[in-house]
């Protein structure tokens, strides 16, 4: 019986000898690692680790990109009752240093030089690490590579033949299995303590509802420090999957064509790119194959709405939709490497439309819910039990309840066992016996969950309305011309947005109308692109009550940057550092002036 993870590694060892449990991209190449590969490297690794010092109860940190090595490290520390403490690679060296400090680490993995200089850059102020390891292949002071720590497992095992057994046997359900820290979008990040009773609830579910099995092969992009791939990550082990991993974030479209997975998980981001990347392609066609392809997708729409209400589908119906397909839809799902089963969405909220696009050419997103505080799942969507502009129901053994004031509150077997060394935020957490999100949202009728914003988030307007800036930045994203939203308007007159345009869409825009521009700042600082942003966003946003509209945009000269605080590395926007740092820019939006402001260049904050 599976219920740690450390039970969980020996069970799919056993139980699922295969070539390829994984593959990478080697000398251009994808390359398997068999199972048993898998597990020698596991238990050398531990061995080793287990030589070094690390013993139940430490913290091992993981500072790579995704990679086999991240999931057998992983392993290799869990197996031996060691927290794993993740850590993005996008994080700034002072960053890292918070999280090591804080949570107490004694051993940190690299992946490569940019990772390792990080480290070098505040090692002196890691008095609590004890050692220092690196995925390169080539030695460097200070730090141990891989290889020579495999080499001190198999000597280690050679001398105490018993020992991994030994290790796996200690562990129990209830022992802390990970330190996850959250992104900190409200003040700094929190070490969330996860049990392996917390993870082995969800990968047992997820699996379960998602029937993923030995069959399937996988595509593992998002990082490994997100608790989302961790678990699923897990769950494909769990399940005997063939797990694949991309190169990177950028190479995803190229990755999905060589592994050809029947499940990914990704976050609305992506498919908001494809989604884009389709229409632009379709739009730069000719009349002809603009007019099939609105007349495919507006058979694949009704289609899809009698297939979800379960409604009998004609059989002219029946018909087009395979006509549709053969002209339309398989050049597109082809693109996605041709045999996706369905994938999974998290992270952030899933515009409706974009779900409703992709399941009419017959790709599928399940849209779900979860924090890392929950390990993170409270609610998914799934076969048989699908509906657009909801996160799904509540999973199994996971309860949710909605708070008074409207917060969504959960209780159940995968929720923290609680915030590391912050007792008062434990507390107020699970005030009541249930866990709160900080989340808004409700239950509708038929038990799924919506949610509508984030409780510190909500926006009161000086006259008293609430206003959840959340779905109205979902509407302006949804505009080619924009990038990123940021709605202000907390005890102002009225609501704004600051707005990071597409940049490689507004400077074609602005060759085509032939309006000067040197580089972006002059680019956002023109009048007439500023009125053109606030004309897509007033068509966008038609539909929302007036106090809810945009009055007046702010156009930013450059991306936010997570270096710079105003993003977390889940891409979540740290709102009350976004405010500070364009407070002049937010200011004069709301001076009785014209409608439309860009930065000015000499806002020293910028």
């Amino acid at each position: 019986m599976v219920e740690t993870l450390a039970q969980l590694f020996l069970n799919t060892v056993k139980s699922y000898r295969k070539d390829d449990l994984m593959l990478y991209k080697k000398e251009g190449q994808y390359t398997p690692i068999s199972t048993e590969e898998f597990e020698k490297k596991v238990i050398s690794l531990a061995l080793g680790l287990n030589q070094l010092g690390l013993k139940k109860g430490d913290k091992l940190a993981i500072l790579s990109e995704n990679s086999p090595d991240w999931v057998m490290t992983d392993f290799a520390a869990i197996c031996q009752g060691a927290l794993t403490v993740p850590i993005y690679t996008s994080l700034t060296a002072q960053q890292v240093e918070y999280i090591l400090q804080d949570s107490d680490t004694s051993i940190v993995v690299v992946s490569c030089q940019d990772q390792r200089e990080k480290i070098e850059a505040i090692r002196s102020s890691l008095k609590g690490v004890k050692h220092f390891i690196t995925f390169e292949p080539a030695s460097h002071p200070g730090f141990i590579n891989l290889e020579s720590l495999l080499e001190t497992g198999r000597q280690r095992a050679a001398e105490r033949p018993g020992l991994f057994t030994e290790l796996v046997a200690a562990i129990q359900p209830e022992d802390e299995a990970s330190l996850i820290y959250t992104s900190g979008t409200t003040g700094e990040p929190k070490g969330v303590i996860l049990t392996h009773r917390n993870f082995i609830s969800n990968i047992k579910t997820c699996v379960s509802l998602f029937d993923i099995s030995y069959r399937d092969t996988v595509l593992s992009f998002l990082p490994l420090s997100h608790v989302l791939e961790r678990m699923v990550m897990f769950a494909y082990i769990y399940a005997g999957a063939t797990v694949g991993f991309a190169e990177s974030v950028e190479t995803v479209a190229q990755n999905l064509l060589e592994v050809k997975p029947n499940i990914m998980v990704s976050v609305p981001r992506v498919f908001e790119k494809i989604y884009a990347s389709v229409m632009d392609t379709i739009l730069a066609g000719s009349a002809l194959t603009r007019k099939i392809f609105f007349w495919a997708y507006k058979v694949g729409k009704s289609y899809a709405q009698k297939e979800l209400n379960q409604q009998k589908i004609p059989s002219l119906l029946k018909l087009k939709r395979k006509i549709a397909h053969q002209l339309v839809f398989s050049k597109i799902i082809e693109k996605t490497g041709g045999q996706v089963r369905f994938f999974i969405s998290g992270g952030a909220p899933l515009a409706k439309d974009i779900a409703e696009f992709f399941y009419a050419l017959g790709l599928v997103i399940y849209e779900g819910y979860g924090l890392t505080e929950t390990a993170p799942v409270l609610a998914v969507n799934r076969p048989g039990a699908l509906r657009f502009g909801t996160v799904g129901k509540p999973i199994p053994e996971v309860e949710i309840r909605i708070n008074s004031d409207g917060e969504i509150l959960a209780r159940g077997p995968n929720v923290m066992k609680g915030y590391y060394k912050k007792q008062a935020e434990t507390h107020e957490a699970f005030e009541g016996g249930w866990f709160h999100t900080g989340d808004i949202g409700y239950l509708d009728q038929d038990g799924f969950l919506v949610i509508t914003d984030r409780k510190k988030d909500l926006i009161v307007t000086s006259g008293g309305k609430n206003v959840a800036p959340q779905p109205i930045e979902n509407l302006l994203m949804s505009c080619p011309y924009i990038d990123t939203a940021v709605v202000i308007g907390d005890q102002r007159r009225f609501v704004t947005a600051l707005v990071v345009p597409n940049f490689e869409k507004l400077e074609e825009l602005a060759r085509d109308r032939g309006l000067p521009f040197t580089d972006r700042k002059t680019l956002v600082r023109n009048e007439e692109i500023v009125k053109f942003i606030q004309a897509e966003i007033d068509q966008a946003t038609a539909g929302l009550a007036s106090y809810e509209r945009i009055k007046k945009v702010g156009l930013l000269d450059r991306e936010l940057e997570i270096e710079k605080g105003e993003i977390t590395p889940t891409l979540k926007v740290r709102r009350a550092e976004v405010e500070n740092r364009y407070r002049e820019l937010i200011d004069s939006l709301y001076r009785e002036e014209p409608s439309v402001s860009s930065p000015d260049s000499s806002d020293k904050s910028i």
